[in-house]
């Protein structure tokens, strides 16, 4: 067994991988960008290694900077984690190349698994079933929209180096393949450095399951059952479980067996995933979509139902052992679900948000486990991936799994951050979910049902009371100027408690006063109103609550006229999330149409079309390619054709 393994990525998987090691007296080196150096990842390994500024062009996807890390710490293996460069064939190989154990499938494996077109031919020859698709790579555009036309809409496109959901195009208007593929291709190349593409049949309402197998060394290949993962947004996942409710053991067999025989077409070694599409309303028609060649984010409900610690048998193969489990002796046990918890504003269409984490809560106890790569004061930003932690609960059933998952999440506190974790929990809720009728498409159809309409007045009134609280004196020993109390007191009338003008982000201003008996502490408030009582997490002008967080500011209407003046309201084309715009389409003095896309900003890899809300003029842009840009930041103004015309003739 190796005495010194550096883990080449950053964050919860980071944090993961380095519990491993620790359980198993390992020394561990973490790798930190300038972003980063303060990260909890780095504060739990025994050693680290600054390797380049934040953006992780320079820093996480430098080969030679990882590897030089290695060799000068003494570490004989590297774990990638997942993402960044870890189903990259050329670091894998280059690990071996300088003498270091990469702990993954070889460079062959990924290499052939990574590119989706050999991968499908690879597996076909092997007897497992492909979803119909285009054939060959290297497709032109022009190539890729006449195999979607031969196929017949709806389609979906998928860079063939990629994962993760990356790139994927769901087009279901033949109209519209020329503008989906040319996004495809810029997020693909922006994401894995290859805008290779495929095209391939959509099956309605279907489910995605996969496969775990661990092969080691020695020819040896088993699977460890199946994850439901068809609770997805924009084809990401976002609450996996094992099992799924939908296989039967002959159909759980069968698949296992495909899975295997996938692994090994490839030569595989180390912990795998084999994922497959499978009608809901035919489960014994699976087909297989693609293998990832690493550990998957998900691998914690696996663990929970076979007791594997996959990580320990990344390690253990890696360093030439033996599996010690033959297909017979691998049991599911009871049910695991896990939910991801993103940096994400569901109120504001899921835009990627970020900021200070002020105050964090995550839950951990019997039947929950949290993954994270959080602390207090972690700067979120818009550089990396926008998972923050994911949340795992187990039961001996799926629906006490399912219960003890939606508590967990409702005692996650990250406040300074919006999440989705109030979202996951009504998810968790839905009656579709509950009875395990679930398809890839569930989440999109049902979206707009889970969130919140508007803001709970009590949120205000909380905020109130927080303003309130910080107008009382401060406790002083003797007599207390009774003018300086904050108590509402009239000469000849009724005390009228003072009223606050409060804001939440994107929405009208509120005018509110505190509800009598308020008690506010550093860290918790609490309101009663209607005999109800309220209790909700602060942090600062943070509040929150069962999963769900309000950022309520005080707001300034005299500032907030000034600023309307300079940029007029509609015209005015405002970044919707922190991040850095990748693609200027137009120049000042541009005309442009209602709906034409203007620029595209690009924040934790998802990219955001901004277009022109009317006919038009570009009478303003403030940004060129490569631009940061703060959440709200004016990007440009379009001043609508008869204002224009109007200003002219003035």
């Amino acid at each position: 067994m190796f005495t010194t393994v550096l883990v080449a990525n950053r964050g919860e998987i980071a944090v993961r991988v380095i519990r491993t090691l620790r359980q198993l007296g390992i020394r561990s080196v973490a790798v930190f960008s300038d972003a980063d150096a303060d990260a909890r990842h780095v504060r739990e390994a025994d050693t680290a290694v600054r390797i380049g500024p934040a953006a992780a062009s320079e820093s996480y996807l430098r080969p030679e900077r990882l590897i030089e890390a290695a060799l000068r710490t003494g570490a004989q293996a590297v774990h990638p984690g997942y993402g960044f460069l870890a189903e990259n064939a050329g670091f894998a190989q280059a690990c071996a190349d300088a003498g270091l154990v990469f702990i993954g499938p070889p460079a062959g494996a990924i290499s052939l698994m990574g590119d989706k077109i050999r991968a499908k031919e690879t597996v076909q020859r092997a007897g497992v079933p492909v979803v119909p698709g285009s054939s060959g790579s290297g497709l032109s555009d022009a190539q890729l929209a006449d195999a979607a036309r031969e196929i017949g809409m709806p389609v979906l496109l998928k860079p063939s180096a990629g994962g993760g959901g990356k790139g994927m195009r769901l087009v279901r208007d033949e109209a519209l393949l020329g503008d989906e593929i040319a996004a495809a291709r810029r997020e693909a190349r922006a994401s894995f450095g290859d805008d290779t593409l495929l095209v391939e049949r959509w099956i309605d309402r279907p489910r995605h399951i996969e496969i775990q197998v661990l092969a080691d060394n020695h020819g040896n290949v088993i699977h460890l059952g199946e994850r439901e993962c068809s609770l997805q947004r924009r084809h990401q996942k976002i609450i996996e479980e094992a099992p799924s409710v939908l296989l039967d053991e002959a159909t759980r067999a069968a698949m296992g067996e495909a899975a295997v025989q996938a692994a090994r077409s490839c030569g595989y070694s180390g912990a795998g995933t084999v994922e497959f599409i499978v009608p809901g309303s035919d489960p014994s028609s699976y087909y297989f979509m693609e293998m990832n060649t690493r550990l998957q984010v998900e691998h914690p409900v696996t663990e929970l139902i076979t007791g594997v610690d996959l990580v320990e048998w990344q390690l253990r193969v890696a360093s030439g052992e033996h599996l010690p489990y033959e297909q017979k002796d691998i049991t599911l046990t009871g049910h695991a679900i896990e939910a991801r918890l993103c940096a994400e504003d569901p109120s504001r269409g899921f835009l990627p948000s970020g900021g200070t984490v002020l105050a964090l809560r995550e839950p951990q106890g019997e039947g929950v486990r949290t993954d994270s790569g959080l602390s207090e004061g972690t700067e979120v930003g818009s550089l990396y991936d926008p998972m923050l932690s994911k949340v795992i609960a187990y039961g001996p059933d799926r629906a006490t799994a399912l219960r003890k998952l939606r508590a967990a999440l409702a005692g996650t506190v990250t406040l300074g951050v919006p999440t989705n974790a109030g979202f996951l929990r009504r998810l968790l809720a839905h009656p579709a979910v509950v009875a395990g009728e679930l398809d890839t498409g569930l989440v999109e159809r049902e979206a707009d049902g889970l969130v919140p309409d508007g803001v709970p007045d009590e949120v205000y009134a909380a905020a109130a009371a927080v303003r309130l609280d910080a107008l009382r004196p401060a406790p002083a020993a003797g007599w207390t100027d009774p003018f300086s109390v904050p108590s509402g007191w009239r000469m000849g009338g009724e005390p009228k408690p003072p009223a606050f003008p409060l804001r939440v982000t994107g929405l009208e201003p509120v005018t509110r006063a505190a509800p009598a008996g308020a008690a506010v502490t550093a860290d918790r408030v609490t309101v009663e109103l209607d005999g109800v009582t309220h209790t909700f997490h602060r942090a600062g002008a943070w509040l929150g609550r069962d999963g769900d967080s309000w950022h309520v500011a005080d707001h300034d209407a005299v500032e907030a006229a000034l600023s309307g003046r300079s940029h007029g309201g509609a015209d005015t084309l405002a970044a919707p999330m922190p991040g850095t715009v990748t693609v200027v389409k137009v120049a000042v003095g541009d005309e442009v149409d209602a709906g034409q896309s203007l620029l595209v900003v690009e924040a934790m890899k998802m990219e955001h079309v901004i277009s022109a809300p009317h006919a038009g003029t570009v009478t303003e842009l403030d940004v060129v390619p490569g631009s940061t840009v703060a959440m709200d930041q004016v990007l440009a103004v379009v001043t609508p054709a008869e204002a224009a015309a109007t200003e002219e003739t003035s």
